[in-house]
């Protein structure tokens, strides 16, 4: 069992966290790199406040995690190493005031109204704001293929396999195929499907090219 579920089965009173249980391994898998280190985690959607508590024990005393929800009752939850905005989340004025008055995040989690047109308003206001490396997860995405926000995530996925042409170099097998990555793809590392979750990686660096070597002797005539 991994430790975020170890937490939530072990929260029997204080603060209520609600997650569907698939989702730990999902966190377990993108979010173990970050442990123990001073990183910036935003949680959208605060609600009773457990799953604040969940993170700071998870990733440990030097992380700094901040908190977005529309009720301001949310604001009883702000501790220290918790800081507490009320805002909604549909609305990218609030956005560019969170993003003027915070520090680039490693971990977005966006856990909110679950409404397919504030989850994109949300992603294309904070994906500029997650630094390289960074992960922004959705959750709870419903409703395919009705659902927008999951249309919108396909189309952004489809960038990732843009290919407008490549440059050959017959006489450099190290550097046999070489094809420029455009602004997408230079950054963001892979989109990551699960059941109702969405998940976005960005690349720890930014990447100028995609290469394919050649290796060995021995090839077939029919293909150059």
């Amino acid at each position: 069992m991994n430790a975020l579920r170890k937490f939530f089965d072990s929260r029997t009173e204080g603060p209520g966290i609600w997650k569907w249980l698939h989702y730990f391994d999902i966190y377990e898998s993108h979010f173990a790199k970050f442990r123990d280190k001073p990183v910036n985690i935003l949680e959208i959607g605060i609600y009773s406040g457990g799953s604040l508590d969940m993170w700071r024990e998870y990733f440990g005393p030097e992380c700094m995690i901040y908190g977005v929800d529309v009720q301001p009752d949310c604001t009883v939850y702000e501790s220290a190493g918790v800081k507490v905005f009320i805002g909604d989340q549909s609305k990218s004025d609030f956005w560019r005031e969170f993003k003027a008055g915070t520090p680039t995040m490693d971990i977005i989690i966006d856990d909110g109204s679950h409404k397919p047109t504030h989850q994109i308003t949300t992603l294309e206001a904070l994906l500029p704001h997650l630094n390289p490396g960074g992960v922004y997860l959705c959750e709870d995405v419903h409703g395919y293929p009705e659902s927008a926000f999951a249309m919108h995530v396909h189309s952004m996925a489809h960038r990732l396999n843009e290919h407008t042409g490549f440059l050959k170099n017959k006489d450099d097998d190290d550097r046999r195929l070489v094809k420029t990555t455009t602004e997408f793809q230079s950054q963001i590392a892979g989109i990551h499907l699960y059941p109702y979750v969405v998940l976005i990686e960005k690349n720890a660096a930014p990447v100028a090219e995609f290469v394919a070597p050649k290796r060995g002797t021995e090839w077939q005539p029919f293909k150059p």
